[in-house]
């Protein structure tokens, strides 16, 4: 590898070096795979460099932040029934017992689930009521297809 002989014509004597001369190309497969190498390398060490800078946190007496309260979920079943985090609420007192669950908090979040077969007016009175209260961060709820599930517009 890296020399060639020269062909059948006998004039070798012409060359000098015995008939060898030199490949001017660079055999580039060691290089490809000591760079792959590399960059694998780098690739699998450049997350764990990246650690948070080394601190000396001081002390402090404050005590720890409370974790977050259960969410405020309201339930809507098929029969128009309305249920705050499991317990049965009559309409009439739906208003009063979120104002109250809200207090101050003006950036609290309520989680409205519907059952899928209930009427979408029955949804929409439901969250005037839950937006008379004070709530203005309303989410619904929704469960995921499964892989593979299509809906009924065909579409996944």
């Amino acid at each position: 590898m890296g020399q060639i002989t020269p062909g059948g014509s006998g004039d070798s004597d012409d060359l000098g070096d015995g008939g060898y001369r030199p490949l001017a190309e660079i055999n580039v497969t060691p290089l490809v795979d000591v760079m792959l190498v590399l960059l694998i390398v780098f690739m699998v060490a450049a997350p764990l460099m990246m650690v948070g800078v080394p601190l000396k946190l001081p002390k402090t007496a404050a005590e720890r932040v409370a974790p977050a309260p259960d969410p405020l979920v309201l339930s809507v079943d098929r029969d128009g029934k309305l249920f705050i985090r499991k317990e049965p609420v009559e309409e009439a007192a739906l208003v009063g017992t979120l104002s109250a669950l809200r207090g101050g908090d003006p950036n609290m979040t309520i989680y409205v689930r519907g059952d899928k077969a209930l009427d979408y007016g029955r949804v929409m009175e439901v969250m005037g009521l839950v937006g008379k209260a004070g709530f203005s961060r309303i989410s619904l709820v929704a469960e995921g297809l499964e892989p593979g599930a299509q809906g009924k517009g065909g579409k996944p």
